[in-house]
């Protein structure tokens, strides 16, 4: 998987297509991401310890990975991504435009 933590991604398909937003969480044993903004769902939750409120709150909830892209500023848009080798490091970089990620 190579979407990794703070990246800024762009959803492909589903419900929520075309919205833009940072992954909160990476787990690619299970090919999956919490994107901020996307895939919200509403979740019930009773007050455990004293002084706790409890209520209805607002959650994102993992979204496959396979549904959405890495976002280039450059291109304005969903892009693959590439691998470039300079020196020491290995630098990821969107496949139209060459522009590091």
């Amino acid at each position: 998987m190579n979407i990794k933590k703070n990246d800024t991604v762009i959803v492909l398909s589903g419900k929520d297509k075309g919205v833009k937003g940072k992954v909160l969480m990476a787990m690619p044993s299970e090919n999956k991401l919490i994107v901020e903004g996307v895939n919200v769902a509403t979740v019930h939750q009773k007050a455990r310890k004293q002084g706790e409120e409890g209520g209805i709150l607002r959650k994102e909830t993992p979204i496959r990975a396979d549904k959405v892209a890495l976002y280039c500023p450059k291109c304005n848009k969903g892009v693959r991504i590439g691998f470039k080798v300079e020196g020491d490091k290995k630098l990821r970089i969107g496949r139209p435009c060459g522009h590091e990620i």
